[in-house]
């Protein structure tokens, strides 16, 4: 018995190595890439563009412009004393300078609201910039697979990758008996 106590932990022992490293099990070997195709998918880029220009714009509420009434007295005093140039006599000067007066007055008022009117008129537009902000899309076709067709030994195998794989693949090779 103690003869046999050596040999089985001899055998033991030179079994081990072959029990952790079993050639039969699995072992990688390279097979011929025979084919890849690219899978991909249509993505949508989209990127903000801005486009400027100038407009006239008119002003939404009118400016307010004190109102002067030099004009309508200019007008009156001029009237007044032509007419009272133009008068004969004391009673027709008098009644000249009135009524010269009452027109240049209303001449004078007149060509003030023309000038008012014509400069609120032009006054009320400035140009301002205006910018608008559009989306400008785009399309482009990006890679996010490859199908491989493969040979090894003989077989034609087919499998799906994230890289491309080059001229050849790495595969696992397991045999076990039947």
């Amino acid at each position: 018995m103690k003869k046999m106590i050596p040999t089985v932990l001899i055998s033991l022992t030179l079994s081990m190595p072959s029990l952790a490293k079993d050639p039969h099990h699995n072992k990688s070997d390279w097979a011929k890439v025979t084919h890849v195709e690219p899978i991909t998918r249509i993505v949508e880029h989209s990127t903000p563009h801005k486009t400027c220009w100038n407009e006239r714009v008119h002003y939404t509420q009118p400016r307010h412009q004190q109102n002067s009434y030099t004009s309508t007295i200019m007008g009156g005093i001029i009237g007044g004393a032509i007419g009272n140039a133009v008068g004969h006599g004391k009673k027709n000067k008098q009644v000249g300078a009135v009524v010269g007066s009452l027109l240049g007055a209303s001449v004078g008022h007149g060509m003030s609201n023309n000038t008012r009117q014509a400069s609120q008129r032009y006054n009320n537009y400035h140009n301002s910039k205006r910018c608008n902000i559009e989306e400008q899309i785009s399309y482009e076709e990006e890679i996010v697979g490859y199908h491989v067709s493969y040979k090894y030994r003989g077989d034609q195998y087919k499998t799906k990758m994230n890289r491309h794989p080059g001229k050849r693949i790495k595969v696992r090779v397991s045999v076990e008996p039947y």
